[in-house]
């Protein structure tokens, strides 16, 4: 497994558990563009009350806004959790070179498991996948959180 595709999500879990700490479902997100760190966060949606906030949302919105471009082709986003069907429109629209996730989302995940929006052949852009970095400690956060809940 690619070391720097551990170095990156093992931040993105950095970011899950500090959403889950604050009672939202611990999903964390992180932008690389150039091999540089653009941006980090974690669901908000309790937080912000906004359903919109997750952690990818919030993560292309501030590297976005650090590169002052709403394309993102030169860069790759993280994420512990399969995008859903918001966050992967997103992650088209915003023209995200690469996208590598940990853990599969066989309930809402849109980029493998339901469907896969990020590289339907409809579209204008399609983006590269790797999934299952560091999937085990992704799926045991999710776990934990939701257990606490029942």
């Amino acid at each position: 497994m690619n070391t720097d595709n551990e170095h990156w999500m093992s931040i993105a879990l950095e970011e899950a558990r500090a959403g889950a700490s604050r009672g939202e479902v611990p999903v964390g997100a992180v932008v690389v563009c150039g091999g540089q760190l653009a941006a980090r966060d974690h669901n908000r949606s309790r937080e912000l009350a906004d359903p919109t906030a997750h952690a990818e949302i919030l993560a292309l919105r501030e590297a976005a806004a650090k590169q002052g471009d709403w394309r993102l082709g030169d860069c790759t986003l993280y994420v512990t959790l399969e995008p859903c069907a918001m966050c992967a429109g997103a992650i088209v629209l915003a023209r995200v070179e690469r996208l590598v996730f940990a853990a599969h989302d066989p309930k809402a995940g849109m980029c493998v498991s339901l469907g896969n929006l990020v590289q339907d052949e409809r579209l204008n852009h399609r983006v590269d996948i790797e999934s299952g970095v560091l999937a085990e400690e992704a799926s045991a956060l999710l776990r934990e959180f939701f257990q606490a809940k029942r």
